[in-house]
């Protein structure tokens, strides 16, 4: 899975959305909308760090290797 697909798949568990996750996290839309269109597939550690707090899940749900 992509780190897109990660994080969609945790926000549609919580019924949530990219413009929520933005508000909640902190990160600007302009960040977050190359990782929702697929452009960006690295994402630093500090933006997983603050989309994991946001969606209140371990930053483990994101590891490359997980769920392969």
């Amino acid at each position: 899975m992509t780190v897109k697909e990660k994080i969609t798949q945790q926000l549609n568990r919580k019924n949530k959305s990219w413009y929520w996750l933005s508000k909640h996290s902190g990160i600007p839309l302009g960040t977050l909308y190359p990782i929702k269109s697929g452009a960006r597939t690295q994402v630093t550690f500090s933006t997983m760090e603050k989309i994991a707090d946001a969606l209140d899940v371990s930053l483990d749900e994101f590891r490359a290797n997980k769920n392969a």
